[in-house]
C-alpha cells in the first residue's frame, strides 16, 4: 500500500467518531494519533468539562486554539480536534494549511446515540439536547464544510470499513495533479 504522506486533521462535531475514527486511521497509515481535547486535558491537568465550569467555554477556546496551533506544526499525525475548533478562523486556516482536513458527519440520531451516557460533554448538559445537537450542527456544518477536503458520512458505520474507505479517498486526493 502507498505511504499517505502529510497530516490528516479530523472535524465534526462530538459523537462524529473523531478519536475513535482518528486511532484507527492513525494506526492504518503508521503516523501518531493526537486528540485536541486530550491534549488540553494533559496540560492543565483537568477534564474539558471542568475548564469549561470553572473558566467558561471562552477560555476553553483560546486553550483550545493554542494547542491546535502547537499540533499542527507537528509531522505525519492525525489529529482530532474538539467540535467547536472550527468556530475560530485562526484554527480553520490552521488547519487547511497544514494537512488534509476530514469532515466526519453524521446524522444526529446517531450523535445523541453515541454521547447520550458521556457525561464529560459540557454542551449537552441540557435538558434537550437533542435541540442543542440539532443547534451546534446548523451553525457547525457550513464551517465544517468550508475546510474539509473530504466529507466522510459515519452513520452506522464499523470503524474498520470506514478506515479502509477514508484510506481509499486519501490515496485518491493525492494522487490528483
Amino acid at each position: 500500500m502507498e505511504k499517505l504522506a502529510g497530516n490528516f486533521f479530523l472535524v465534526g462535531l462530538m459523537g462524529a467518531g473523531k478519536t475513535t475514527v482518528g486511532r484507527a486511521l492513525a494506526r492504518k497509515t503508521d503516523k501518531t494519533f493526537y486528540d485536541s481535547d486530550q491534549e488540553i486535558e494533559a496540560r492543565t491537568g483537568v477534564r474539558v468539562a471542568t475548564i469549561f465550569d470553572i473558566e467558561g467555554e471562552q477560555r476553553f477556546r483560546q486553550r483550545e486554539s493554542s494547542v491546535i496551533a502547537d499540533l499542527v506544526l507537528l509531522d505525519n499525525i492525525v489529529l482530532a480536534t474538539g467540535g467547536g475548533a472550527v468556530l475560530n478562523e485562526q484554527n480553520r486556516r490552521l488547519l487547511s494549511q497544514h494537512g488534509t482536513v476530514i469532515y466526519l458527519r453524521a446524522n444526529i440520531d446517531d450523535l445523541l446515540a453515541r454521547t447520550q451516557l458521556d457525561r464529560n460533554r459540557p454542551l449537552l448538559r441540557t435538558g434537550d439536547p437533542r435541540a442543542k445537537l440539532t443547534s451546534l450542527f446548523a451553525e457547525r456544518d457550513p464551517l465544517y464544510r468550508q475546510i474539509a477536503d473530504l466529507v466522510v458520512d459515519t452513520t452506522q458505520q464499523n470503524v474498520n470499513t470506514l478506515v479502509n474507505q477514508l484510506e481509499e479517498q486519501l490515496l485518491s486526493l493525492h494522487r490528483k495533479p
